[in-house]
């Protein structure tokens, strides 16, 4: 039986919370297709389905690639799930047994992942578990969406290079499962609101993006270079030229003075 554009769809979106496939990452069509076995058209479909979610994007000249959302897109889609996941847990009511145990198991689920030395399940997992709490929670539509601005939320995480820690993001979950079995719903709320801007706060996101600082550090005085002092090879270069002025020789290729010259 061969695999549908869905299928396809499904597992980009989980090679992408597993932190496999990075922002910017190319998808070619061909690859796609030789690697899932089937034809360039079904991949298409597939890739047009994630540009809709928000996923991927297309360009004329570069194809099919995984998006880099820019400071403002990062901070937009997690406001959208702190509205989101809030409203769930308020309006869902007291959970039931079997959607406890669930989520029990899902946890159950984090924490081996915490110790073992997969960090693409570790990363699913923890990403994951929104979703597994909205299907509990019994409501699928939310739980489709959630799963997208999870996708998108660790690509942030990726691009600006998080550095929350795996083994709170686990305990959040623990804490907010915890007061939804004792019934204090606006307790979990409350949790969740709080772990979705720890989560945020630990992006190394800047308050105003600097555009030549790669260029400003690679150009920046090495250290213990006086400011204004002329480099090394310079001053070799300055002193050759002065001799072979003053003999009126042509300066010659094997000359040191030249060759460190003609580097810079």
């Amino acid at each position: 039986m061969s695999i549908t554009a869905p299928e396809i769809s499904a597992r980009i979106i989980e090679a992408v919370m597993a932190q496999k496939l990075a922002p910017g990452a190319r998808l070619g069509e061909q690859q796609l297709a030789i690697l899932f076995d089937c034809s360039r058209t079904i991949v298409r479909e597939a890739l047009t389905r994630l540009a809709a979610r928000g996923i991927v994007t297309v360009s004329a000249r570069r194809g099919w690639y995984v998006i880099e959302p820019s400071q403002d897109e990062a901070r937009e889609a997690f406001e959208a799930r702190r509205v989101i996941e809030s409203g769930l847990i308020r309006s869902a009511g007291r959970i039931g047994k079997d959607a406890l145990r669930s989520l029990k198991t899902h946890l159950q689920r984090e924490k081996a992942a915490l110790k073992g030395s997969d960090v693409g399940t570790r990363s699913y997992l923890l990403g994951d578990f929104h979703v597994c709490l909205a299907e509990c929670l019994g409501n699928s539509l939310l739980a489709d969406t959630l799963r997208d601005f999870t996708a998108r939320t660790t690509l942030i995480a990726m691009l600006y290079q998080s550095s929350h820690d795996a083994a709170q993001s686990c305990e959040d979950h623990v804490r907010i499962v915890a007061a939804l079995e004792r019934g204090d719903t606006a307790g979990a709320e409350a949790l969740m609101v709080e772990h979705i801007g720890t989560v945020q706060s630990a992006l190394r996101v800047q308050a105003q993006a600097d555009p030549l600082a790669q260029l400003r550090d690679a150009l920046a005085p090495l250290q213990g270079t006086p400011p204004g002092a002329k480099p090394k090879a310079q001053l070799l270069r300055s002193r050759g030229k002065t001799k072979t002025q003053a003999s009126g020789a042509t300066p010659s290729p094997d000359d040191s003075s030249t060759y460190l010259g003609a580097l810079l």
